[in-house]
């Protein structure tokens, strides 16, 4: 959106002939395109939906993906997901300031201080979100989904390792699920975690399959399936492994 379009909406207010809600709209109808790099940016997202474009790393050339961040960085924080080994050092090599959270295959630049101590400390163990995994193995998906939130500012806490094969382990944490306004369970192998969990808490509960498992699990579909068959009420499911999805639907539950 060039500055003219930005004056005329803003003059429309003061003018009173423009409410400023639509306003606030046409505002968020900005793009950034790059024609080198086939790229069209969504800089003004956040006055629409309330979080800002992250970059999908995943298949971007390196091109691609480092004019990404310079451009988006541009009008805010820039956080970059699915981001491979080779992708981390590229893109710590272009913008030095930034976070690479390997394990968690984010990438943060400008970012808040969550999203920074997140890697070298103790992740808190409550929240308003609170993300619990089943497994070591789901980790990484758990891991996507706390630092998406972390980087959204929002309260967020995680678990780990309290699966159905050990439910014992989840009584120490019952007090910190409940007071949570959403869970997100991340599961993979028969996927039961959810469906557990649903019938223990007041709020939503936010399922993530993972591709964890063996034969029969299909790369995560036995999961998917379990999920969205689960007789407790007030669970949603997302795409498997998708635990970007889950902390975005969580963060728009939360406000």
């Amino acid at each position: 959106m060039h500055d003219n379009a930005w004056l005329d909406i803003l003059q429309k207010v003061a003018d009173g002939a423009l409410a400023p809600r639509e306003a606030l709209l046409r505002l968020g109808d900005g793009a950034i395109r790059d024609v080198l790099h086939g790229l069209t940016l969504d800089t003004q997202r956040p006055l629409r939906t309330g979080l800002g474009e992250t970059v999908f790393a995943q298949g971007k050339s390196d091109a691609a993906l480092v004019a990404c961040v310079e451009h988006l960085a541009v009008s805010g924080p820039v956080l970059v997901s699915r981001v491979s080994p080779s992708q981390g050092e590229l893109l710590q090599r272009h913008f030095p300031s930034g976070c690479l959270w390997p394990e968690a295959r984010l990438f943060s630049l400008g970012g808040p201080e969550t999203f920074v101590n997140a890697r070298t400390h103790a992740l808190p163990q409550q929240g308003e979100a609170l993300i619990i995994s089943a497994g070591a193995a789901d980790m990484p998906v758990a891991l996507e989904s706390y630092g998406a939130l972390a980087f959204w500012g929002k309260s967020c806490g995680c678990l780990t390792d309290a699966g159905v094969a050990g439910l014992h382990r989840l009584l120490p944490h019952l007090e910190a699920l409940r007071k949570a306004r959403v869970v997100i369970a991340v599961a993979g192998m028969e996927g039961a975690l959810p469906g557990v969990l649903a019938g223990l808490v007041a709020c939503p509960v936010v399922a993530v399959p993972t591709s964890v498992g063996y034969g029969v699990g299909e790369g995560g579909r036995a999961a998917l399936t379990t999920m969205l068959c689960s007789c407790a009420p007030g669970v949603a499911v997302v795409n498997i492994d998708n635990g970007f999805g889950a902390a975005a639907f969580a963060a728009k539950l939360l406000g």
